[in-house]
């Protein structure tokens, strides 16, 4: 990314552009200026990693496991959308900035439930974020299907747009897959490694 950190101004300039018709409210540009010094890890780092998935018990666990993984390495900065804290009050707004500014989006899939589906079609849909984009996807063994929270279909447990997604990234050699954790801490090092 750039060096130089980015201004309210072209935040507030994205943020606009993103709102279509509508514009920030006094209080969204408020909320703006607060945020800059807390995006500015983003900017200084090496190399950004924003990490998605779903937020459910076990599932966040794992991506603090993808996160903890991707920040060992020297002058890298990882985190969730969750991690910038400001009081943003459009959510699409929040999750639009930063997948700009980030240098990789890394996405941990498990499942078609909940989760992060609404960006996975953006990966697709904005050639600035498929480019950008590397998926770790979770593959399930019928024999740990203990293991598995019981609303899981494990024969079928994504959506046939995921499906669709995960090939194209698959032919873009961005699709990583894992059936346990190490697997999972194997994807984030292939793709440090992939990166350097």
């Amino acid at each position: 990314m750039s060096d130089e950190p980015v201004t309210v101004d072209e935040l507030a300039e994205k943020a606009d552009e993103y709102l279509h018709e509508g514009s920030l409210t006094p209080e969204e540009y408020e909320a703006l200026k607060q945020s800059v010094a807390e995006l500015s890890p983003i900017f200084s780092a090496e190399e950004s990693y924003f990490v998605l998935g779903s937020y459910g018990k076990p599932e966040i666990r794992r991506l603090q496991l993808v996160k903890d993984r991707l920040n060992r390495q020297p002058g890298a900065y990882a985190f969730l959308m969750v991690d910038i804290r400001s009081e943003w009050t459009n959510t699409y707004l929040k999750f639009r900035l930063l997948a700009d500014y980030t240098d990789l989006i890394v996405g941990v899939a498990e499942h078609g439930q909940g989760g992060f589906l609404v960006e996975q079609g953006y990966f697709t849909a904005l050639e600035k974020y498929f480019t950008k984009t590397h998926v770790f996807k979770r593959e399930y063994d019928s024999l740990n299907a203990d293991a598995v929270d019981t609303s899981i279909n494990i024969d079928n447990p994504y959506s046939g747009m995921q499906t669709a997604i995960f090939d194209m990234l698959d032919d873009a050699g961005r699709l990583y897959q894992w059936t346990t954790e190490d697997d999972l801490i194997g994807c984030a090092e292939a793709l440090v490694r992939g990166q350097n």
